[in-house]
């Protein structure tokens, strides 16, 4: 088949051609920091307002499509718009390049940091980082807060989250299925505290005509066949190196670990990165022992400074899982393989999910059930992001925990007098800096890595 040939009958219709995309989303990855409430103004600014390439509409129906699916919403954004402009080829570059940098930022990092994480300069920026995360996560709590909890019925579904993560250490899957029936069923009911509040990065309701405009071209319409052929060929890219570790190497070995465990994530992912992040944090350190604490907010610290998903700081944790236990291979060896099988698993599924439901959003449109559904979701997302940071701060601020099981109870409990107050007066400074003073988060985040290296340099920590 002559690429050529593919080309033009994919531009055609917009005159929009391959390589101007791909240049385009080059430019969107290079410039994908500050999470998912970054990258999807990123993306608002350069594709609806600069580019024109897309509706106000389509953009913000595509992205409470995104919104209803579990993974990164930012990447299968792009994704989503990438295969519409330019079918498949045009997916695969737009979530491909979305995710790249990331890949490449994070493995560089995972290897100074397993060669050298113990070196007192490294130690010292990373004291200052964690610091710098925990007021990060916080202000995530706040953002996603005052966006979703509009009414008592949302804010007591945040309340219930929290307690039920944090108190007796339910799943994240159970609170998340539970929270999006409750939802359903509220907005089935006419009930008004469950309408959908909406997820996109403006407010304004103006409509920049796009060069697709609002048609939907014929690659989108829905049809069976080809999403059954699509489905087989993604699902197969998914799980059968799954499937082959599961049979070759058995369950025990680390790698069949982190491949089960990163598909199982990538089931339940909704929400965005710091949702899932306590489930992932509390496995990886807690079950598997792969991580210790603060290791898990070094590797969030680097996903928060690197483009991409924040979702890539599960790269790091396969790459220290295998390094850990190597088995035959060299340590370094074993860690690349098992960062970027984490990432395998974690982001093939995001093509599965827009490749094959994509040509059906149009039926989503307006369903009042899958709306309430996702204002519950994200309302108990808030809940399970507080845990989150209640977790970091724990473990940044006190150097000792003691653990409580006492049925149904179970959770950490911090030792009042093993607290860190050099990590206290950062963490405070931190949060300053954001809230009062309104500093970007690569400010914050270089400011508080300078601020760890003067506290080792003179001694104090």
């Amino acid at each position: 088949m002559d690429i050529r040939n593919v080309q033009a009958e994919a531009d055609a219709g917009h005159g929009v051609s391959f390589n101007e995309a791909f240049r385009v989303w080059l430019r969107v990855a290079c410039l994908s920091f500050g999470g998912p409430a970054g990258q999807i103004a990123v993306m608002h600014r350069i594709l609806v307002e600069e580019k024109k390439w897309i509706s106000e509409g389509r953009f913000l129906h595509a992205l409470n499509y995104c919104m209803l699916l579990p993974g990164p919403e930012a990447q299968q954004l792009a994704t989503y718009v990438g295969w519409l402009m330019h079918r498949t080829a045009g997916g695969l570059m737009a979530g491909g390049l979305f995710i790249l940098p990331g890949i490449i930022a994070i493995m560089g990092l995972s290897y100074i940091y397993a060669a050298f994480g113990n070196v007192s300069v490294v130690e010292a920026l990373f004291f200052g980082l964690k610091a710098a995360v925990l007021a990060i996560v916080v202000e995530a709590v706040v953002r996603v807060g005052k966006r979703a909890l509009k009414n008592r019925i949302m804010v007591a579904l945040a309340a219930a989250a929290f307690v039920a993560i944090f108190f007796f250490a339910v799943p994240f899957p159970i609170i998340i299925i539970a929270a999006g029936l409750i939802g359903y069923v509220g907005a089935r009911r006419g009930r008004p505290e469950f309408a959908s509040a909406g997820h996109g990065p403006g407010g304004s309701g103006a409509v920049i005509d796009s060069m697709l405009g609002d048609a939907v071209p014929d690659h989108v319409r829905p049809n069976a066949a080809r999403a059954i052929r699509v489905g087989a060929l993604w699902l197969a890219l998914w799980l059968v190196p799954v499937i082959a570790l599961l049979l070759f190497v058995g369950q025990a070995n680390v790698f069949s670990q982190i491949a089960l465990f990163f598909s199982k994530m990538a089931l339940v992912t909704f929400g965005g990165a710091y949702a899932v992040l306590a489930y992932v944090a509390q496995q990886a350190v807690e079950h598997y022992h792969w991580l210790k604490p603060h290791e898990m907010l070094d590797g969030l610290g680097m996903a928060e400074t690197t483009p991409g998903p924040l979702i890539m700081v599960l790269q790091f944790v396969g790459f220290m899982a295998a390094y850990r236990d190597p088995g035959g291979l060299s340590p370094m060896l074993a860690a690349t393989l098992g960062g970027l099988l984490a990432t395998w698993v974690t982001f093939t599924p995001c093509f599965l999910w827009i490749f094959v439901g994509a040509p059906y959003i149009e039926r989503l449109r307006g369903n009042a059930g899958l709306a309430g559904a996702l204002s519950a979701i994200t309302a108990a997302v808030v809940g399970v992001i507080l845990n989150l940071s209640i977790w970091f701060a724990l473990h940044t601020l006190f150097r000792e925990t003691i653990p409580v099981h006492a049925f149904p109870l179970n959770f950490d409990m911090p030792v009042l007098t093993s607290v860190d107050i050099p990590a206290l007066v950062l963490a405070i400074a931190a949060a300053t800096a954001i809230f009062r003073f309104k500093l970007g988060m690569l400010t914050v985040l270089a400011g508080s890595c300078a601020a760890g290296v003067t506290l080792r340099l003179a001694g104090m920590i």
